[in-house]
């Protein structure tokens, strides 16, 4: 159950480059990027005071009180990990290419894991580590071949590597929390944090936008990428997070190139040669092999 959750949530974030990026072509990034947050963060408001009305203990509601020292944890944690990387992935997504960002976007399990066990919180067996390296070397064969490296899109990847060491941050940070709280109230909060700190800083950019002139399929985009990418996809992360832990739940962001790609084929007629179809098979088996016999490749440390 829980590695069909993830696959689609893979699905979600990779078809989400699409649809972002096509939206640009209506709406700037941050004004996009600020009517998305804004949505999600209302949802996920609606969603804990439900779920504390009803009380019942689940991966929406935890018991354990909210304390000083949690609060400011989920405010670093909301502006690390949707402030900046907010701001970081979405203007980087503006200024490269979807397969440079889903490439550089890739990475984060190899991130996780290294920090993860360079802070002694799990431990990452040898068998991880080739795992890792089949997946890495499929998503080469994916999109790196196709990833260009110029001045013009230097700026995004740049952007776009740095999103990756805040979501390793705001993994790894969430991850504690969530010892003792729900997903949705780690998730929800800090969005809304980060959220309260978003809007105010592009409110210049927000009000030049016609908001009434734009289409309907523009809408349909912000609708999909607020309610999917940011709170169902958000939430089958964490919960993952939660129940099996940050490195393992991190190798199924290397599927996310996959769907990028699959669904820029389908959508913008991008070709999908032999070796993209290699590519797409190794990076699969790197996540089976890093998913098989979970108690020798990767232990909780004491």
């Amino acid at each position: 159950m829980i590695d069909a959750a993830l696959l689609l949530m893979a699905f979600i974030w990779g078809s989400n480059y699409s649809i972002v990026k096509s939206a640009f072509a209506e709406v700037p990034e941050h004004p996009f990027n600020a009517a998305r947050l804004g949505i999600a963060s209302a949802i996920f408001l609606a969603l804990i005071v439900v779920a504390r009305r009803v009380r019942v203990p689940t991966v929406f509601y935890t018991p354990a009180p909210i304390t000083r020292a949690d609060w400011l944890q989920l405010a670093r944690l909301g502006f690390v990990g949707h402030f900046l990387y907010q701001m970081l992935f979405i203007g980087g997504l503006a200024r490269t290419s979807v397969a440079n960002s889903s490439l550089l976007l890739a990475t984060t399990p190899i991130v996780i894991a290294i920090v993860s066990a360079a802070l002694g919180r799990e431990r990452i067996g040898r068998w991880h580590w080739i795992g890792g390296a089949i997946s890495l070397t499929g998503i080469y064969l994916v999109v790196g071949r196709g990833a260009g490296l110029s001045s013009e899109t230097l700026t995004g990847d740049l952007m776009v590597t740095g999103g990756v060491a805040c979501w390793t941050v705001y993994t790894l940070g969430a991850g504690r929390l969530m010892e003792r709280h729900s997903p949705l109230g780690v998730t929800g909060l800090s969005m809304i944090i980060g959220t309260a700190i978003y809007l105010p800083v592009m409110t210049p950019q927000i009000a030049a936008v016609g908001w009434s002139a734009l289409g309907a399929a523009t809408w349909i985009k912000i609708l999909y990428s607020a309610v999917f990418a940011l709170v169902v996809a958000y939430m089958i992360w964490y919960a993952a997070v939660q129940r099996i832990g940050s490195a393992r739940t991190s190798v199924y962001s290397n599927t996310i190139p996959i769907f990028a790609l699959a669904v820029a084929a389908m959508w913008l007629g991008e070709p999908l040669g032999a070796g993209k179809l290699v590519g797409a098979a190794l990076v699969l088996a790197g996540v089976a092999l890093m998913r098989i016999g979970p108690r020798l490749l990767i232990h909780r440390a004491s």
